[in-house]
């Protein structure tokens, strides 16, 4: 889903409520003006569900919408506070969306580099292979027993085995895919990834403050974040976290002592919210966020420069191996012409 147009939606959808429009209206006569796409069909057929009398909390159900968001609306509605609800939730989608456009931009530099290399080396080794009927007879010198050039000496293990280069890198871009687009091994690498993992922290204070913003009581809340995290060691913290609160414990300092996720400054500066755990859990969002986009900043203006450099590098022992491949040849034609 694009979060940046999901976000307009509820920013659109919270001013017409506010006008007095009912929602089955509102959501009719901005789903009109939205473009095809699959946000488009999932709330023109809840407007439709909604229109037959559907009570909403069944609508939303069948929809194809976010859990945290569709939790958050029947907070919103049980509270009678719909528009205020709406207008933090397209807060919240557009920081999020905010950030992680900026880390996958981090992340088009390496695969692009790393599709590059694989075109690259796969078209060496296919080059190579035409010549092959020939190449043996060009290492051993063209049967005259000459030696063979010291810098042909020193390629020849790799040119006998080139074809270890495109499926080194093959696999090493498919792996790069596979972290971007696989969502439970992406939450996994994220969490171990320094921008990515203050960007997942942030998400996860976000949440907490929205829900305890609109009056979910801690523990429920905690448990509805658990359940949207897929990172083992995440749901391991916000597990302790649920125990200790069951227990009685109250000071979230105490809470959510020993963290294997969650660092102490996290810890600290929502515990320094006192009473107030949303204003604190909202610092910390803000807080993990910005660093996360000085992070990701910072790598973006240094990931072209490196990829510049790694490709560089490829292309240069490529073609250190081609120029090693073909200088016995060039020593044979000096040979020959005495």
């Amino acid at each position: 889903m694009n979060y940046d147009e999901f976000a307009f939606f509820n920013q659109q959808l919270a001013a017409m409520l506010r006008d007095g429009i009912p929602l089955e209206g509102a959501l009719r006569r901005l789903v009109m003006e939205m473009r095809q796409s699959e946000l488009r069909l999932e709330m023109d057929r809840l407007s439709d569900d909604l229109s037959q009398g559907t009570p909403i909390s069944e609508a939303l159900k069948a929809r194809a919408l976010p859990d945290f968001y569709k939790q958050l609306v029947l907070i919103g509605v049980r509270s009678d506070n719909l528009p205020a609800t709406l207008t933090l939730l397209a807060d919240y989608y557009q920081r999020q969306n905010n950030l992680w456009v900026r880390l996958k931009g981090l992340m088009v530099y390496p695969l692009i580099v790393l599709f590059v290399v694989f075109l690259i080396s796969g078209l060496f080794v296919f080059l190579w292979t035409k010549v092959g009927s020939s190449s043996d007879l060009v290492l051993q010198g063209l049967g005259e027993g000459r030696p063979l050039p010291a810098m042909t000496r020193a390629t020849l293990p790799l040119l006998q085995n080139l074809w270890i280069f495109p499926i080194f890198f093959g696999l090493l871009f498919v792996a790069a895919l596979a972290m971007f687009y696989v969502p439970v091994l992406r939450e996994k690498i994220y969490w171990r990834l320094p921008a990515f993992k203050e960007a997942s922290l942030a998400r996860v204070a976000a949440g907490l403050n929205l829900l305890l913003k609109n009056g979910t009581p801690l523990p429920e809340a905690i448990g509805f974040v658990r359940n949207l995290e897929s990172n083992h060691a995440t749901t391991a913290d916000l597990d302790v976290w649920q125990n200790k609160l069951r227990q009685g414990v109250s000071r979230f300092s105490e809470v959510a002592a020993n963290n294997r996720t969650f660092p102490p400054l996290f810890v600290w500066m929502v515990s320094h919210g006192g009473e107030n755990l949303a204003a604190g859990f909202n610092r910390a969002a803000e807080l993990y966020q910005s660093r996360a986009e000085r992070r990701a900043e910072t790598a973006l203006y240094a990931a072209l420069p490196i990829a510049v450099l790694f490709l560089g590098a490829i292309i240069f022992s490529e073609a250190y191996l081609l120029i090693g491949s073909f200088l016995v040849i060039i020593d044979l034609l000096n040979y020959l012409g005495g």
